[in-house]
């Protein structure tokens, strides 16, 4: 669900997906992080080329904007190998998958974003097309239908997915590889943030990458959105060098703090404590607090609250933290409610 949020994890529409892509590493070398996933998929090229094979399945899990599709088409680079793309909710018929699967080339890899949107009817064509790479088509209806199977060439099939928990028990289980991507350090995301700084021919000192590079929610892909921001207002006002006080500037202006929370996520975190006490107060309730849709809440805006230890899950419901009363200017005293729930 778009949220027009500039710390939305989720792209933005065609126009930033144009740039993002223009932004890819295009090989290891590049990736920034991310050392275990590199060095275990080096192992897997290097002998998938010495037997003349193509690379087993992979999945790549993980919450949005840390470089799931960049590693599918590094991967491709590395392996020298054609790239299709295609994604869950685009796939609406079983038909619809055999004609992509019989168009993708010898030792071609097939990249399924948000896989786990993929119907189930959808994914019984994907079973024996993963284990023994051919299709079976159903011709005629009724007692005269047939069964045609169709061998498919060599390939491979990478898919991504945010909601790992809604991917089947049996489509994950085809995949010969499942890398969990976390998100960035700080010190990866000022590398980030100083390598796609370079790469729209930026210039940036060390000072103004660390200060974009806190505020990106370790997330790379809202780095490069802010750093864009950023560029236009040295642009406006006629700065070539951004530096620290000109990154706070604009930060400021879209007012996203120091810990990355924008306006929207300190409203939930001031409703909790204003009309809840603190919490625990459950997700339907909250969503009628702060008149967002309890999907939104649920998928958009806590992860990261919860990552960086604003809120708290309980049974009971969410109930904020004393960091965050802290980080908005509340009294956290002993003798509150909410820290007594707390403390519970």
């Amino acid at each position: 669900m778009a949220t027009d949020r500039v710390v939305d994890p989720q792209l933005e529409g065609n126009e930033e997906e144009r740039i993002e892509k223009s932004l890819r590493p295009r090989n290891f070398d590049e990736v920034i992080g991310r050392g275990k996933e590199k060095e275990i998929l080096k192992i897997m090229i290097d002998a998938a080329k010495s037997r003349e094979e193509p690379i087993d399945h992979i999945l790549f899990h993980g919450p949005p904007g840390l470089g799931k599709t960049s590693l599918a088409h590094v991967l491709a680079n590395e392996m020298k190998s054609p790239i299709f793309i295609t994604s869950g909710p685009a796939i609406e018929r079983q038909g619809d998958l055999a004609s992509i699967l019989t168009n993708v080339s010898e030792n071609g890899i097939l990249f399924i974003d948000e896989i786990h949107r993929l119907n189930k009817i959808v994914e019984e064509v994907l079973y024996p097309a993963m284990e023994d790479r051919a299709i079976d088509i159903i011709i005629g209806k009724g007692p005269s239908a047939k069964t045609l199977r169709l061998d498919l060439p060599r390939f491979t099939i990478v898919g991504a997915t945010t909601r790992i928990s809604l991917l089947s028990s049996p489509l994950r289980d085809r995949f010969g590889a499942d890398f969990r991507l976390d998100f960035y350090s700080l010190e990866e995301m000022k590398e980030i943030v100083k390598q796609k700084a370079r790469f729209l021919d930026i210039d940036i000192d060390e000072e103004a990458a660390e200060e974009i590079a806190k505020r990106s929610r370790s997330t790379a892909r809202i780095a490069v959105r802010l750093l864009k921001r950023v560029r236009d207002l040295a642009h406006v006002e006629g700065v070539e060098m951004i530096r620290s006080d000109l990154a706070r500037k604009a930060l400021d202006i879209m007012d996203i703090d120091v810990n990355g929370l924008d306006t929207l996520d300190r409203k939930i975190l001031t409703t909790i404590i204003e009309k809840f006490d603190g919490g625990p107060v459950g997700l339907t309730t909250l969503s009628a607090g702060v008149s967002e849709d309890i999907e939104t809440l649920s998928n958009v805006y806590e992860p990261y609250l919860m990552k960086e230890g604003f809120l708290e899950r309980t049974p009971r419901g969410r109930v904020v933290t004393k960091k965050a009363y802290e980080h908005l200017g509340f009294d956290y005293s002993e003798n509150t409610n909410s820290q007594q729930k707390l403390i519970k």
